[in-house]
């Protein structure tokens, strides 16, 4: 192994952890309220919650193939590099660095200090600070190699889950006529099909994660094996935990009180455990949340490094070094944070939340396409796991992801516009630097 590569020490449970901790964040938490109060009916809502669990799984499935094909770090920019050419790896590359990851890690570092706050009594000055310190303790922890950020998640995953079990069982076996509250299906002043849309985009949101895993595959002991295990049985169990919890809740209050609150999860626990289960959540959530924060610094920082290698990024030299002693891509975990910090100041979860949801799937749909294409074009290229059903999944996929892009644009034109803006900005940079492109990293200058 040469000094600047990276190490392969990340195994299934640490993948499937990756999956579920990066998956079960803020959205369990937080997005029943715009899921209820889109739908305006509970039997809506969950079916919400069950579709884009169907649509997360079969986007699982079906990525799952390209990634144990093409196990490279840098995860779906190697995919569409490979498919569509060096200009659509480049620009969702870009859209990563400067929308997906920072949006995410500031979003979920404001819900965690938001939670702190609340939790110690503290006033709402000291809420930036916290989310900025948890992001710079964070990245100091994963430049301390992969296995410890890994090791994190996984104790934060496992953590995460004590609170959400206790939700479930609790509040279906003591909630008191949930199950009527779980009808009607639909509420009269409120269209099926624009109510069913909002709420659907909620609820990937908290779907939302899955799929940078990927980015990960160069350290994975077993990539070709491992990586669909992890994604898939990550999805199938997240997907199980958000139905149930969503049903718990509704046993113990109905959809229009969950409609009105703001920490739905937190309101059940008090029902069903009394002045001291508020306390007991919001230790739940800042676990979950942790979890989340570190998932999505410990595989965002690997995107600038894996296009820096390839002179891809002004300062592409810099950005592709890696810690002396760790192999870690300490310095485009700093550009991450940096980013990050500067999306921190903004206060705005939902409308980072809504903007990196919208980009992302744009570019969800294409590697998912790119199964199909890969198919026809790469009929011998080896593929050690298949997508099932094919094309039936492939198109339940795709066919879902364009339902959401197209929601975004008509509901949310502002946010989708400058989401498109800040994409297509790195195709001028991606003209000025194309002839400094190289597979060396010794060439890097």
């Amino acid at each position: 192994m040469s000094k600047d590569e990276l190490k392969k020490e990340i195994g299934l449970i640490p993948a499937l952890a990756i999956v579920i901790g990066m998956v079960i964040g803020s959205g369990v938490f937080f997005k029943p309220r715009a899921v209820f109060s889109a739908t305006g009916a509970p039997g809506l809502g969950i079916s919400a919650w069950i579709l884009g669990g169907i649509i997360s799984i079969a986007g699982g499935l079906t990525a799952a193939e390209i990634s144990a094909a093409i196990p490279r770090t840098g995860g779906m920019v190697a995919y569409l590099e490979e498919t569509y050419g060096d200009i659509w790896g480049y620009l969702l590359g870009w859209a990563q660095i400067v929308i997906y990851f920072p949006a995410n890690v500031a979003a979920l570092a404001i819900i965690f200090a938001t939670q702190v706050v609340s939790l110690l009594g503290l006033g709402d000055a000291i809420l930036i600070p916290i989310a900025i310190i948890s992001t710079i303790f964070l990245l100091f922890m994963n430049s301390l190699g992969s296995k410890t950020g890994a090791v994190i998640q996984t104790v934060s995953t496992f953590g995460k889950l004590i609170p959400l079990v206790a939700i479930i069982v609790v509040g279906l076996m003591n909630g008191d006529g949930g199950v009527v509250r779980l009808f009607p299906m639909t509420a009269a002043d409120h269209p099926i099909g624009t109510s069913l849309g909002s709420a659907l985009v909620a609820t990937m949101f908290a779907y939302e994660g899955w799929i940078n895993v990927g980015a990960i595959a160069g350290e994975m002991k077993n990539p070709a094996k491992d990586l669909p295990r992890a994604i898939v049985g990550g999805l199938s169990l997240v997907m199980a935990v958000y139905i149930l919890i969503n049903i718990a809740y509704l046993f113990v209050l109905p959809a229009s009180v969950l409609a009105a609150t703001k920490t739905p999860a937190a309101d059940v626990a008090n029902v069903i455990f009394g002045p001291s289960g508020g306390k007991i959540i919001t230790i739940g959530i800042l676990v979950s949340i942790f979890g989340a924060l570190n998932g999505y610094i410990l595989t965002g920082m690997r995107i600038p490094y894996a296009m820096a290698i390839e002179n891809k990024l002004p300062g592409s030299k810099w950005l592709a070094k890696l810690h002396p002693t760790f192999k870690t891509p300490i310095n485009s975990g700093i550009l991450i944070t940096v980013i990050s910090i500067l999306l921190i100041f903004s206060g705005k979860f939902d409308q980072l939340t809504d903007l990196l949801v919208f980009v992302i799937w744009i570019f969800y749909c294409m590697t998912f396409y790119a199964v199909i294409v890969l198919r026809k074009n790469q009929p011998n290229l080896h593929r050690p796991y298949k997508v099932p059903l094919y094309p039936i999944m492939p198109a339940i996929a795709i066919i879902g992801g364009l339902y959401i892009i197209l929601n975004t644009l008509f509901t949310q034109p502002l946010n989708a516009g400058l989401g498109i803006v800040l994409t297509l900005i790195g195709y001028p940079i991606y003209k000025a630097r194309k002839d400094k492109f190289t597979k060396s990293e010794d060439n890097i200058a």
